[in-house]
């Protein structure tokens, strides 16, 4: 049986459209996904819509519509958004399923079993639009009075309500020393050093249940309580192995190995998340790793800015491969970076285009012009065709270290290290020559860079799967042959290529 392995984006919360930011969580955990398949793990990716809590029945009753119907309608648009950017999620989850309530039913069951939730009332501070309760010292006041949470801007009120609380605070060593016992729990450091110092700080117990609205999880056998919309949500990544079903198939991929998430919702995921499961009895995820936010233009993301950008107009204007490309090369997955039409642009038409694109479209001409598009044979070897050849070879192992770290930016730069090196070996070898006063050592050249493409074009079919099908195809690569483990078997002398084509075309700014 092959090695399991699961990977999650978090479940994007259904009170407004998609964005970039849902985007590029959803890419990166796709390409984590596609590469272990492609590394022979059976794996399982899951995302999908969070769709309960009291902000959203706030914007059902502003739509004029039922919490369900407004759910319905926003979890569509979200599931458009994952077909759009090409994920190739294994399952899509809703928390208004029937089969996640009784996860969350039963999860409640064991939390309370063990002694960790009690009655009383909770009096505090509330962020609706974050679903979040903030201590006094998390809290800011603006110039007009207004008290916000310092982290994320959400306006806070005062609330008092019965609710169940988890007790949180018996387990602040306990969460301490399995950080200390797992350092690579939390990614990346920065975050894992946020995460620390808050719980070293203290930890209070919590509210899980609420009162004051009705569009939740019932709490069992408390009439008038609903979960807390984040203990509800954060039990999906059970719900979706088939908990508590002890015969369920998905059962076997947990714990998780990467939850994927935005930073400012890593406390959630690395400090209530484990606690609630080892309180219950079951293994905490392997790893949580929190990726940074995008600006547009150097500017943050705003509607009152009109810059809020949807994945599905920068992939009609750029292409599909290209952004997903673009986002994980640009920055590295847990800092902030910037989107710019200049930086998308000069990455498709510099690294794309000329650098891969040029390289596969110079190699393969070559091959049908001189050599009738017959794969050639690999003569004697020089010492710079086993230079390109050994830096090729190690390609796998470094991308894989890359990827198992989320350092997706350094996988493609490695990859990229690779290309530039063929590149540079194409112009000093110039088979164009080549082909006047040695044939068979041109022969030679092109076989190599037959062969150093194929394992980049291999190694990038995760980032981009539609553009290295097809780079593939004109290898003579067949579709069986397309796994980390083929790439040990080398292509058969003497094949018949197809004709070559361009893989990546430049981008041209539209007239004005």
């Amino acid at each position: 049986m092959k090695p399991a392995f699961y990977v999650t984006t978090p479940i994007y919360y259904v009170n407004g459209a998609p964005h970039i930011g849902h985007a590029y969580t959803s890419v990166a955990a796709d390409v984590m996904a596609r590469f272990k398949r492609l590394d022979g793990y059976d794996v399982f990716f899951l995302t999908g819509t969070d769709e309960h809590g009291q902000k959203v029945e706030q914007a059902a009753a502003a739509a004029g519509v039922t919490p369900q119907a407004f759910a319905d309608q926003v979890s569509a648009d979200f599931k458009d958004m994952t077909r759009a950017i090409g994920a190739s999620n294994d399952d899509w989850i809703r928390t208004t399923e029937e089969r996640h309530e009784r996860s969350c039913a039963e999860l409640w069951r064991r939390i309370e079993a063990a002694g960790d939730i009690y009655l009383d009332h909770y009096e505090g501070w509330y962020a609706v639009r974050d679903e979040a309760f903030y201590d006094e010292g998390e809290l800011t006041t603006r110039p007009d009075g207004t008290r916000i949470a310092t982290a994320s801007g959400a306006p806070v009120q005062w609330v008092r309500e019965p609710n169940y609380f988890f007790r949180l605070s018996a387990w602040q060593d306990r969460l301490l020393a399995f950080y200390e016992q797992h350092p690579d729990f939390i990614a990346p450091v920065s975050s894992r050093n946020e995460v620390i110092s808050f719980v070293k700080s203290g930890l209070r117990d919590f509210p899980v249940s609420r009162t004051t609205f009705s569009w939740g999880i019932p709490v069992p056998d408390a009439p008038g309580h609903v979960m807390y919309v984040w203990l509800d949500a954060l039990t999906n990544y059970i719900t979706a192995c088939g908990f508590p079903d002890e015969d369920a198939p998905r059962l076997r991929f947990w714990p998780a190995d990467v939850h994927m998430v935005g930073k400012e919702i890593t406390r959630f995921h690395a400090v209530y998340w484990p606690a609630f499961l080892m309180s219950a009895g079951l293994k905490p995820p392997k790893r949580v790793s929190a990726n940074g936010w995008w600006l547009v233009e150097g500017e943050k993301m705003s509607k009152s800015l009109g810059n809020v950008l949807d994945p599905r107009d920068l992939v009609a204007t750029y292409g599909l491969d290209q952004i997903r490309y673009y986002l994980l090369r640009e920055k590295p997955f847990g800092g902030d970076g910037s989107i710019t039409a200049k930086g998308i642009a000069t990455r498709i038409n510099v690294e794309l285009a000329n650098d891969l694109g040029n390289l596969a479209q110079r190699s393969l001409s070559l091959i049908a012009r001189n050599l009738g598009g017959v794969l050639p044979a690999k003569g004697v070897e020089s010492l710079e065709d086993a230079g390109l050849l050994t830096a090729a070879d190690a390609l796998p192992a470094l991308v894989r270290a890359a990827i198992d770290r989320q350092t997706f930016h350094e996988a493609l730069e490695e990859i990229w290290k690779v290309i530039r090196a063929a590149n540079g070996y194409i112009d000093r070898q110039a088979p164009w020559a080549l082909n006047k006063t040695d044939k068979e050592r041109m022969a030679t050249v092109l076989r190599v860079l037959v062969d150093t493409i194929r394992v980049v074009a291999t190694l990038l079919q995760p980032f981009m799967p539609t553009s290295m099908a097809a780079m593939l195809d004109q290898l003579g690569v067949p579709v069986h042959a397309r796994t980390i483990e083929a790439l040990s078997a080398p292509l058969a002398d003497g094949i018949q290529l197809p004709a070559p084509r361009g893989v990546f075309p430049r981008y041209v700014e539209p007239a004005a």
